[in-house]
């Protein structure tokens, strides 16, 4: 295989330019090539052709050289161009493979470093952009408590806190997930951390299904989310034709399912905002059916009387009902039967 194949081949697997691995490898050889002539000063420039390899060493063209290794005089570099001027350089063909055995050494160890910075930056790069956003990827192994998701020919970690315990991430599974941090580690490695358990990624997801969101018809005014249960969102509509909850759902309920199967089954609610905390407090309270609210303005604080019967439904499993309200609405929520109301007015 010659140089060119391989360097395409490294291309591919890092996806990285060949322009600029190229550049990489002349910076490399440029400092082989110092190393090998045993210049500890000045400037080494080096231009290749790939195919087949071939090196060129640029010699600054000089009135009185100082050090041939560097310098070429004026009367010499004038047979090879008549027109170049003192200060230029001239690039004269030198043979890569005669460097010797420690300069070689010194190319493979400067083109592994080149490579690592260009990969780094690559990575820095796609995934500051995407920070906060969310990018498909697929599972491609799990490490002790990480699972290791492939994004783009590069490796995000899930760390346990950003997994939902009820979703399997089995091997080539294809998903969706949050782009949570991109940290520089030890020895300059960079470390994507993605979440599929924050709550914006439900909003992202969202945003990607309903297209008047997009458009700013929709809004979406709060979430509340427990990963792999249940999740409430509370939307509005800038125009009074739209109805805000319908096109979340779609037609035949199509774009709130395809939210549903990307996150495994989780129950989404969809819920109408209201500037009148006691009518977003009932609707948050959906499915369970509200007799009476009272609330407490200073406090942000309501009590809910909810008939006997639908208890159990207001609170939840769990609980889990009037927490997701409760976040939702950002009041605290105080939930009673009629018979436990009437109990303690006696």
């Amino acid at each position: 295989m010659d140089i060119l194949q391989q360097l395409k081949v490294i291309a591919s697997e890092r996806d990285l330019p060949v322009e600029e691995l190229q550049l990489d490898l002349e910076e490399a050889l440029a400092a082989a090539y110092k190393q090998f002539i045993g210049a500890r000063e000045g400037e080494i420039k080096v231009s290749i052709t790939l195919n087949p390899l071939s090196a060129n060493v640029g010699k600054e063209v000089v009135g009185l050289v100082t050090d041939p290794r560097l310098q070429i005089s004026l009367e010499d570099a004038r047979k090879k161009d008549p027109k170049i001027e003192v200060g230029e350089l001239l690039f004269v063909q030198v043979d890569p493979l005669q460097f010797g055995r420690i300069a070689a050494q010194t190319t493979k160890q400067v083109l592994q470093q080149k490579l690592r910075d260009s990969e780094r930056n690559r990575i820095t790069t796609i995934f500051t952009e995407k920070l906060g956003d969310i990018v498909t990827g697929t599972v491609s192994r799990r490490e002790a408590d990480r699972v290791i998701i492939q994004v783009n020919k590069v490796e995000a970690e899930m760390p346990r806190r950003e997994q939902v315990p009820t979703e399997p991430y089995r091997l080539n599974d294809r998903l969706k997930v949050f782009v949570l941090k991109v940290d520089e580690m030890m020895r300059g490695r960079i470390r994507v951390v993605v979440s599929r358990t924050h709550p914006i990624l439900l909003r992202k997801l969202l945003e990607l299904e309903v297209p008047e969101i997009e458009q700013g018809i929709v809004v979406i005014k709060s979430v509340a989310r427990e990963p792999g249960q249940r999740s409430k969102i509370a939307v509005l509509s800038t125009d009074e034709r739209i109805d805000p909850i319908g096109a979340c759902i779609g037609p035949r309920g199509a774009r709130v399912q395809a939210i549903v199967d990307e996150l495994y089954d989780e129950k989404i609610d969809v819920i109408l905002y209201s500037e009148d905390p006691k009518k977003f407090i009932i609707d948050a309270l959906s499915p369970a059916k509200v007799n009476s609210i009272k609330i407490n303005d200073i406090e942000k604080s309501a009590l809910v009387i909810v008939p006997d019967n639908q208890l159990s439904l207001a609170i939840g499993k769990g609980g889990q009902n009037v927490r997701l309200a409760a976040r939702l609405t950002e009041w605290k929520i105080d939930i009673r039967s009629e018979s436990q109301s009437s109990g303690a007015k006696a």
